[in-house]
């Protein structure tokens, strides 16, 4: 073995911390340059803004209907009558193009309350409230009726009226989103 092939006490040790050095100032050096490029991944602070909302529901009368955004949508916040309820579920077994209960369109225990994402399943339209055959919502754009459950009963859209995630987080407040 010659004294250029010989390893010097150490020399080993070094050569590996700078090759541990290179390879940890590389990885640094990806991370923060691939940092800001999945950060942009992340929602918008005006989108998140929109994630939920909270309304205070004690202030609207049974028979109205209040409208609020949520993630740029209407929203409806309607507070049924005992006569829009009893026809609501009278209606159950009605022929119906997208079947569903009156039960299954609002949370147990507060069936007065109907809260729906406010867009025509059609076209995307805005229904007008108290409008139709229904008395429930209808899409002047093409003729949609939909019932006091948000339930498509006559025109041309597919589906009933949507349901947000929503939670009652106290009698008067209820949390969309």
């Amino acid at each position: 073995m010659s004294a250029s092939e010989a390893a010097l006490p150490g020399e080993a040790s070094r050569r590996d911390f700078i090759h541990v050095l290179a390879a940890t100032t590389a990885i640094g050096a990806t991370g923060a340059a691939a940092w800001p490029l999945i950060d942009q991944l992340n929602p918008a602070a005006d989108t998140l803004a929109y994630s939920s909302v909270e309304f205070d529901i004690s202030k609207v009368a049974p028979g109205q209907e209040v409208t609020i955004l949520w993630r740029k949508q209407p929203v409806f916040i309607r507070h049924r009558t005992p006569a829009e309820i009893t026809a609501a579920v009278a209606d159950d077994n009605a022929p119906m193009r997208d079947p569903a209960t009156d039960a299954s369109r609002h949370q147990p225990g507060h069936a007065e309350w109907l809260i729906l994402i406010g867009v025509c399943t059609h076209l995307g339209c805005v229904p007008l409230f108290k409008q139709g055959a229904y008395q429930g919502w209808f899409c002047p754009c093409h003729g949609s009726v939909y019932d006091t459950a948000g339930r498509i009963r006559s025109g041309p859209a597919p589906k009933n009226l949507y349901l947000p995630d929503y939670l009652f987080e106290t009698p008067a407040k209820v949390k969309i989103g």
